[in-house]
């Protein structure tokens, strides 16, 4: 038998104020990102959630949807500074590049869809099916580093993959994930997400155009 639903459970009313709730709080998480330099996720909506009263939710909105909400408040309110401090995130970034090119370096994250801040991370991917290859190489050039690792969904399932954090020239940390040899050749990355040395270049330059 099918479901009733009596006037106080009508599913589409109570859909509405769940999405309505996400919006809320992906954009309240996001105004907490752009101006507390909170950089990570889950805090941000935490304390959105908090913030406006429902620090119990299960209906958090998911880091993609904060993430747009972010570009959206930076367009908006830092339209300004914003693309500034982009600019020199994506040139720090392109310069640490240029150093692992042997790797096939690829940016993504927020540096490269437009969502980082001053206090943002530059997330960087490599590939190798030898870590300590690339370890050797940043210890030839004498870059200091940690070693750590970067979770990711990679051939079907969640992986673990080495990597490396270095710091830039501001202080702020690149990570570097390494992955094997093979995924640089499944034709998963798309260019919105992830982008190699000429894609960087590329949009550098249309910066400097507008």
């Amino acid at each position: 038998m099918g479901k009733h639903y009596s006037r106080h459970q009508d599913p589409s009313s109570h859909n509405a104020g769940r999405d309505l709730m996400r919006e809320q709080l992906a954009h309240q998480a996001a105004r907490l990102m752009a101006e507390s330099g909170i950089t990570d996720h889950a805090f941000a909506k935490r304390k959105a959630a908090k913030q406006l009263g429902a620090p119990d939710t299960q209906h958090l909105p998911s880091n993609q949807e904060v993430d747009q909400a972010l570009r959206s408040f930076r367009a908006l309110f830092q339209q300004a500074h914003h693309p500034i401090v982009l600019s020199q995130l994506r040139q720090q970034a392109l310069a640490v590049m240029h150093l692992l090119e042997p790797f096939h370096p690829y940016l993504t994250g927020s540096v490269l869809d437009g969502s980082a801040g001053e206090q943002s991370d530059i997330n960087l991917m490599v590939f190798s099916d030898d870590a300590k290859a690339v370890m050797m190489f940043l210890l030839k050039h004498k870059v200091e580093f940690d070693i750590g690792e970067w979770k990711m969904h990679l051939m079907g399932r969640m992986q673990n993959l080495p990597s490396f954090t270095m710091q830039n020239e501001t202080g702020l940390p690149v990570h570097v994930a390494v992955l094997p040899e093979n995924a640089r050749h499944n034709g998963s990355r798309k260019p919105d997400t992830h982008a190699d040395i000429a894609a960087v270049t590329k949009l550098l330059a249309n910066e400097l155009a507008l």
